[in-house]
């Protein structure tokens, strides 16, 4: 990251959270630091950007023109460092495929499989990324594609659905429904649910938390998690719930033999989606893309996150 980039990186993340405290501690800096770095960004430009005041800050009117082109010109940074890793890997015969839960190798085998054997040899790596949080252009960064819950729809973006299937509750062992072969959402409602870190997109998280079966929050860990490890860390130790694919909860409790995952009889499905960047340059994902709306063909799934 360049050091204007990051000049502005600290600035719009600043405006977003409004203190200097809380935006340190969101891009794990100190304190100081950030507030050296939006002093030198100022006296680089000449303008005061932000009035301190003693609950936070606010931007002055030049800081709310500055941010408008900040916003542009970080997010033109970002899209020319990501098609330039594209056409990299593009012009070596590779292919960056992230992925949210299971490796696809194990969750979708037969895509996965036949497109491995369609390109023998194409180099496909495979990222597990953090859940989905801020931009989901920003979180597909340094991947080509990404097979996961569907997240925020962007303009830009593409999406299409590779599994469609019931949620399942992935409870501990030890937690009081354990053992159950089926759940009604309404018998889970009342429980407490492993929190998500406040980055993750608000309603990606809901989702696995059953807000839209509840009509809001649930009671929540004191511990958020971030990665799927950290999901079922926080629920082995809290006691908690989360809701996953069925497919991805079976496969989680295949790995963490002291949680299992219960079918949820009439919660609304998951949708497990390829998703990518409606302008890629590499030929790779566009195979991969076909590969999986073959079967699909009349189905009736459309494009477009």
């Amino acid at each position: 990251m360049t050091a204007r980039r990051r000049q502005l990186h600290y600035l719009v993340t600043v405006a977003e959270e409004g203190q200097i405290t809380s935006a340190a501690r969101k891009l794990h800096l100190a304190q100081p630091a950030l507030s050296q770095a939006i002093s030198q960004l100022e006296a680089e430009l000449g303008i005061e950007l932000l009035e301190r005041h003693p609950r936070g800050v606010t931007l002055t009117p030049a800081g709310e023109t500055f941010l408008v082109k900040a916003r542009r010109a970080l997010a033109a940074e970002i899209d020319a460092a990501q098609t330039a890793q594209e056409l990299a890997r593009s012009a070596r015969g590779a292919v960056a495929i992230g992925f949210v839960g299971p490796p696809p190798a194990i969750s979708t085998p037969a895509l996965f499989s036949a497109f491995a054997e369609q390109h023998p040899e194409a180099q496909i790596s495979y990222q597990d990324l953090p859940f989905p949080r801020g931009s989901t252009r920003d979180w597909l960064a340094g991947v080509d594609i990404a097979l996961c819950h569907v997240p925020l729809a962007e303009e830009g973006l593409c999406s299409l659905a590779v599994r469609v299937e019931p949620r399942a509750v992935i409870v501990p062992l030890t937690h009081r429904l354990a053992g159950r072969e089926a759940l009604n959402a309404v018998e889970v409602l009342d429980e407490a649910f492993v929190s998500y870190h406040p980055d993750v997109q608000p309603a990606w998280a809901a989702f696995h938390t059953l807000d839209d079966e509840r009509g809001g929050p649930p009671t929540l860990t004191e511990d958020h998690a971030l990665t799927a490890l950290q999901m079922l860390g926080v629920m082995t130790s809290a006691r908690a719930l989360t809701a996953l694919p069925e497919l991805d909860g079976r496969l989680a409790g295949d790995v963490v033999p002291s949680v299992e995952a219960i079918p949820l009889l009439d919660a609304a499905p998951a949708v497990v989606s390829l998703v990518w960047r409606e302008e890629t340059r590499n030929p790779l994902v566009v195979e991969l893309v076909e590969l999986a709306r073959a079967p699909l063909a009349g189905a009736g799934v459309d494009d477009g996150v």
